[in-house]
């Protein structure tokens, strides 16, 4: 508001007006029609978009986030609550503290630095039935998401603090059409070993077309055993510790 010269004055009586709602110190809000009587929530989406456009923050949905908004993870997860990941040292500190009907995760830029490849805007499902809130939004914006690949590598990096195996296993299993020339470029950027190790071990089992396309030979894998899941065995191939059904199938038969 101050970018648009508009006084402290004219936004008390903004509010007192009823065009503007106070939300938290600093931050105000567009009322939004609500049915009588309904708790007006607030809406995880428009907050994002009215960050990222609005106020011109530079950061992304990333990780299970971008994949479920993509439509590549299909489940409700525990107590209903959307998990929205974001990423980025420029992701603004109220939205953090917002209460929103999404509980949020922030992540730094450590997995790719600054790269921003694999980031790009997408249009979001502005239907009532997919988002009644947003479908009476003003704002017409898409959001900065992280691409299947981009998002399926934050995804591994979050095994097993607050992603399981068999989440990431299930996504792995729709990613069929992933582009094997931004995934190069992804891989030689990763900075962590355990999900570069992680991805070739989902990438082996499932074996999708593009598989075949990526070239292991010019990724840093690390060296030495690495250990991640308790009471697991050892990958054979990429030298980490996993849950047995992602071995391969001989080597659970144990030949």
């Amino acid at each position: 508001m101050t970018r648009h010269v508009i006084s402290r004055q004219s936004v008390s009586a903004y509010v007192k007006q009823g065009w503007l709602e106070r939300v938290m110190q600093g931050l105000y809000r567009r009322p939004l029609p609500v049915e009588e009587n309904a708790e007006a929530t607030i809406g995880w989406k428009i907050a994002v978009l009215s960050a990222q456009w609005l106020m011109r923050h530079d950061f992304h949905v990333g990780g299970t986030s971008a994949l479920t908004l993509r439509g590549h993870i299909h489940y409700l997860q525990l107590g209903g609550a959307f998990t929205l990941y974001l990423y980025g040292s420029d992701t603004p500190s109220w939205l953090l503290k917002l209460h929103t009907d999404a509980r949020v995760i922030h992540r730094n830029e450590g997995l790719f630095g600054t790269d921003r490849i694999g980031i790009e805007s997408n249009d979001l499902d502005l239907s009532e039935n997919a988002d009644a809130a947003l479908s009476r939004s003003p704002w017409r914006w898409p959001i900065r998401v992280s691409t299947p690949e981009r998002a399926i590598l934050e995804a591994i990096d979050e095994i097993p603090q607050t992603e399981s195996f068999h989440t990431i296993d299930m996504a792995f299993e729709g990613l069929v059409n992933l582009r094997p020339r931004q995934l190069m470029k992804l891989l030689i950027d990763c900075r962590s070993v355990k999900v570069k190790r992680l991805f070739f071990v989902y990438a082996d089992k499932h074996a999708h077309a593009w598989r075949k396309h990526i070239d292991l030979t010019c990724i840093d894998m690390g060296r030495g055993d690495r250990e991640l899941a308790r009471g697991g065995r050892l990958h054979p191939k990429y030298r980490i510790t996993i849950p047995e059904d992602l071995l391969p199938s001989e080597t659970r038969d144990g030949a």
